[in-house]
């Protein structure tokens, strides 16, 4: 009996264990997307993502109408990689809520979007990752976009 309480306790120390590894590596996956996003590195931005990401856009327009937006990765990239020099763009992540299970996770990150040192907007990302093999990449990105409720006005 006493044994077969320690294989229960190690199995489940050992599955918690995995479960925050796997979300430590999560939050690492998004960071190094938005280290790429920063630094106009499209390659290290590709790295984390698979080849073939969904990206989308919710937000309300200025008749209040609600919108949603689907876009190629490739858009993104491509204004990345030609981003002027002179322009800065800074999404600062404010928090981080990350849900994994097995090979599937999310991580819902808040965020404010700075351009060239003036607050432009905020608003949340949700990103969906898969677990390749040993690595998490970015399978989908949706966020969230308003001016209105960010306390910034």
């Amino acid at each position: 009996m006493a044994r077969a309480i320690f294989y229960l306790v190690l199995l489940i120390t050992t599955s918690i264990h995995a479960q925050i590894d796997d979300k430590i590596e999560v939050k690492a996956v998004v960071d190094m997307f938005f280290e790429g996003f920063h630094k106009g590195d499209t390659t290290l931005m590709k790295s984390v993502m698979m080849d073939k990401v969904f990206m989308q856009t919710a937000y309300r327009d200025k008749e209040g109408k609600d919108i949603l937006v689907t876009d190629e990765p490739e858009k993104l990239i491509e204004a990345i990689a030609n981003r002027p020099a002179d322009q800065k763009w800074d999404e600062r992540l404010l928090s981080y809520s990350i849900q994994v299970d097995g090979n599937m996770a999310n991580a819902w990150t808040e965020y404010e979007f700075w351009f060239n040192g003036e607050f432009s907007h905020c608003g949340v990302n949700s990103f969906q990752l898969f677990k390749d093999g040993n690595q998490w990449k970015i399978i989908y990105l949706i966020d969230t976009r308003r001016r209105l409720t960010c306390g910034k006005e």
